[in-house]
């Protein structure tokens, strides 16, 4: 014995319009809706989840910083340039430690 019905007569109600359909002619959405051959539609691909890009974080050989020290010339010739001779003194640069 046969729980549901069968036949090709068998008629359905979609559950989005309340119309009846026969039953062999019915689809099922991807909502799990069951729907008449005329009113179904394909998911749409904006629906489905992005794929993830994920950025690299970390270098392949990395090296330390490198330590130079700061110097400044003031008032004096640079001893790179060997013609440069400055034009005015605009003041001194001293440095100032805080010790905590």
């Amino acid at each position: 014995m046969s729980r549901f019905a069968v036949g090709k007569h068998a008629r359905g109600i979609s559950d989005r319009s309340g119309f009846s359909y026969l039953l062999r002619r019915m689809k099922k959405e991807w909502t799990g809706a069951l729907v008449g051959y005329d009113e179904w539609e394909q998911k749409q691909p904006q629906l489905d989840p992005r794929r993830k890009v994920v950025d690299p974080q970390a270098l392949k050989n990395p090296r330390p910083d490198r330590v130079e020290p700061m110097v400044v010339y003031v008032d004096t010739i640079i001893p790179e340039i060997a013609n440069f001779k400055p034009i005015m003194s605009v003041g001194q640069v001293g440095a100032v430690t805080v010790a905590t």
